[in-house]
């Protein structure tokens, strides 16, 4: 690993030497006449070049290549990122300063890359930082998204999807680049051809031919040593097929159809898939991506190694994340049967040692399936090897079990990848992998005794852990400046390296100094998140209050009404006793809701609705406020970690398969008020039961409760009334319908449906721990003591760690 930095700029006066010729040289203008966004531009553009020419000497000849295939790469503005990893921030800065401008306000004109949408894009853009942090050939491979998933506005209480235009100033990071296009077949003609020795083969003829351009973005590790890349792919007509005739006669729209068509492809995040259209749109992304990827790999290896297929995954590891990649096994063996003449056993045989795959879930309606008759009609070649791998598991499994044995055919059920009309993802990647992995402890052994349970008996060895991490030096180190100063000044800077140096702030945990320090600090933090707050959403948030946060995607099972109705409680109980007291709280929240996804749209709308009634309350104005930040993102997601001081991290137990915000808070010091879901409970390990407070059942508790079939939503309720009970009334009896209406959808869930994600079991005990936290707050050693530890455990959940485990036991490579 690097323990230095390369740097760029030999001095502040070579980088503003360089600045102002590259201003010149770009618009035109010396530095001082152009804007904010020119000089952004300019700036990002020259550590880009810098980039691009570090990325050549970063890896010896033969180094074993990591291709990692992800559908979401959410990577966040660079600009600053990559200051700090080449070790020049503080240069450029006092540069900048010397020509008269601010770095900080350069920064702030970088957008968010519309190229992922949660966590498990976040993940990706972590994992490609550690790999160059540790110093491996590890690649990113995904799509070049012209628009984000979308822009989240709030009207009326409502999520607004406004179109997300990331590109409009151009990406400075990329470099497109027309020679490695490939081309990438849909809907041809399988045909078969046979010589006069029987020898046959196969060909696809006809069809829909899309040209598929590489834009490389440089992702540079932590010390600039190691450059790589992420490879982000773009569809575009490999013929021109302009209609002339349809032009001339006004019809503009045909005329530019098949260009309309195939930029499509790449035109979004993401398509809504509640229709055929969109359903098609989104199976041609996962393919092209995939077979456009591989097209590359295999190039790139026959110009290293010559066709010694043989010995491909001796060079070369391909890792899928999650299930939009699956088609990379079949796609493989295609590309190596039909294009390169290898046998079909040999064939599989690679693609089965190159291939590994992470599961991000443990939720079955969850794991992607598609008709048999919409992959087979799209991809008509690439089905047949995927029947082909079915049957061929099959007549394995009956050779295994016996077909007598009653539980064969419930095996195969759970098994097959041709099943009931579909062809299901998940099944297709388990069986194309040597390495399947889960993303914490609770989430891996739900796939070993659940989820994936019949594919674990079968093969025990190809299963195992590997709990996420996030990357400390975006999330702490530049997410947290005040703070991270304060720890580098009491232990050096050795942390950004090793995270697990962090653990160094346990002797500080005595230190009055130090704990005021870090007071001081989080106090900037959240003046500097009040003020945005204030800008982006009108609410105005009082420093002094506990910043109570929940900053994630919307879904049933994250249980964003949980932590509604607890706020619907307090606020009830302020106004039934005055004299009720409370540490005065500010409730924060953020995320997205999919488009297609009715009711976490109405959990939005609930939150600001009850925002609403809340903060127009002069009467409990001086212990809650509500503000919902729209359109989270990686930028404003820094602004919310370093300043919250409450991580709620509150779904059911046993349906989060991992979680990654809650590691990013506890790295800034927030403490945890969560249920033992995920990765709460490696939290829960290392920073010890005083210094996090869980509530809630047990992932255990909750399978056997559901199983009983003796939970009844309206027990809950009647059990009660007084504060449950009222909650729930509320939510349709016009208390919260000044903004936009009642919310009979939501009562609806909870009682009609019978509470589906035990909202209403795990209240009262989620009540009871927040009072408990609360009042502990006042205790102010007492809480920056167990905050400071919460950061000072938070070493182990740095990206690098887990991409170390990934080098090891998955892609067999030396640290």
């Amino acid at each position: 690993m690097p323990t230095t930095t390369s740097k760029i700029f030999e001095n502040e006066q070579d980088f503003v030497e360089q600045y102002r010729k590259a201003c010149l040289a770009h618009y035109g203008e010396p530095f001082e006449e152009c804007t904010s966004q020119e000089q952004f531009s300019v700036l990002a553009g020259l550590v880009a070049s810098k980039s691009r020419a570090a990325q050549i000497t970063s890896h010896p000849k033969g180094a074993k290549k990591v291709y990692y295939f992800s559908l979401e790469f959410l990577l966040g503005p660079l600009l600053d990122n990559y200051l700090i990893n080449f070790g020049i921030r503080d240069l450029v800065d006092r540069g900048i300063k010397s020509m008269g401008a601010d770095l900080d306000t350069i920064c702030r004109q970088e957008v968010d890359p519309g190229l992922g949408n949660g966590g498990l894009g976040r993940l990706a853009a972590c994992f490609l930082d550690s790999m160059a942090h540790e110093g491996i050939a590890g690649y990113g491979n995904g799509m070049r998204y012209r628009y984000g998933l979308f822009r989240q506005s709030i009207e009326g209480g409502r999520q607004v999807e406004c179109t997300d235009n990331w590109l409009a100033n151009g990406f400075a990071w990329e470099t497109r680049k027309d020679d490695s296009s490939v081309i990438v077949q849909f809907g041809a003609q399988v045909v078969r051809h046979e010589d006069e020795n029987g020898h046959f083969w196969f060909t696809q003829e006809g069809g829909e031919r899309v040209r598929a351009v590489p834009y490389d973005v440089p992702i540079v590790g932590f010390g600039g040593k190691v450059v790589n890349k992420l490879r982000l792919w773009s569809a575009e007509p490999s013929a021109e097929n302009f209609d002339l005739d349809a032009f001339n006669a006004g019809d503009y729209a045909r005329a530019n159809k098949f260009r309309s068509d195939v930029e499509a492809i790449s035109t979004i995040l993401y398509p809504n898939d509640s229709g055929e259209h969109g359903r098609m749109l989104r199976l041609k992304q996962e393919y092209l991506f995939v077979s456009a990827g591989l097209q590359t790999i295999l190039r790139t290896y026959e110009r290293d190694f010559g066709d010694d297929w043989e010995h491909l995954g001796d060079h070369v590891s391909i890792h899928t994340n999650d299930t939009h990649p699956a088609m990379c096994g079949p796609e493989l063996m295609r590309l190596l049967v039909d294009e390169r003449g290898v046998g079909f056993d040999a064939a599989l045989k690679i693609a089965q040692e190159v291939l590994s795959f992470t599961n991000h879930t443990v939720m079955p309606e969850a794991l992607e399936k598609w008709p048999i008759a919409t992959f087979r009609a799209l991809l008509p070649r690439l089905y047949m090897f995927v029947e082909e791998i079915d049957r061929r598991f099959r007549e394995d499994l009956s050779s295994r079990l016996s077909p007598t044995d009653g539980n064969w055919t419930n095996v195969l059920k759970s098994t097959a990848i041709l099943w009931d009309g579909q062809v299901r993802m998940a099944n297709l990647s388990i069986i194309f992998s040597h390495s399947i992995n889960g993303v914490s402890a609770l989430h891996t052994q739900i796939l070993k005794d659940s989820v994936f349970h019949e594919f674990y008996e079968l093969r025990p060895e190809a299963f195992n852990n590997k709990t996420n991490g996030v990357s400390h030096r975006r999330f702490l180190r530049e997410a947290n400046p005040s703070y991270s100063r304060l720890i580098t000044d009491a232990i050096g800077d050795g942390w950004l390296d090793d995270a697990m140096e962090l653990e160094g702030l346990v002797a500080f945990e005595g230190d009055a100094s130090f704990l005021d320090g870090m007071e001081k600090a989080k106090h900037e933090d959240k003046e500097r998140l009040a003020a945005f707050v204030k800008q982006v959403s009108g609410v105005e948030l009082d420093t002094s209050t506990v910043f109570d946060v929940q900053v994630k995607r919307f879904h049933a099972y994250k249980r964003q009404l949980l932590n509604v109705f607890k706020i619907l409680d307090l606020y009830n109980r302020i106004l039934a006793d005055p004299s009720f007291e409370m540490q005065p709280t500010s409730f924060i929240f953020s995320g997205k809701a999919a488009q297609s996804y009715t009711f976490a749209k109405e959990i939005i709308r609930l939150i600001n609705s009850v925002a609403d009634v809340v903060n127009a309350d002069a009467r409990v104005n001086d212990k809650i406020r509500v503000a919902f930040v729209p359109n989270f993102a990686v930028s404003n997601a820094q602004l919310i970690y370093s300043a919250a001081e409450i991580s709620e991290q509150i779904s059911v137990a046993g349906a989060e398969a991992s979680g990654t915000s809650n590691m990013k808070l506890m790295m800034n010091a927030a403490i945890t008020l969560g249920t033992l879901d995920g990765s709460n409970v490696e939290i829960s390990e290392l920073v010890g039961p005083d210094n996090i407070k869980i509530f809630g059942l047990h992932a255990n508790e909750v399978e056997e409760l559901r199983a009983s079939g003796r939970y009844y939503a309206w027990d809950q309720y009647n059990a009660d009334r007084a504060r449950l009970g009222r909650v729930v009334d509320e939510l349709t009896d016009g208390t919260l319908a000044r903004l936009s209406g009642n919310f009979d959808s939501v009562r609806d869930y909870l009682m009609a449906d019978n509470d589906p994600d035990l909202v209403l079991r795990d209240f009262p005990s989620y009540a009871q721990a927040f009072d408990e936290l609360s009042h502990d707050y006042a205790d102010r050693r007492w809480w920056n003591k167990a905050a400071l530890h919460n950061t000072a455990k938070a070493g182990y959940f740095s990206s690098d760690r887990t991409i170390r485990e990934y080098m090891a036991d998955i892609w067999h490579i030396e640290s």
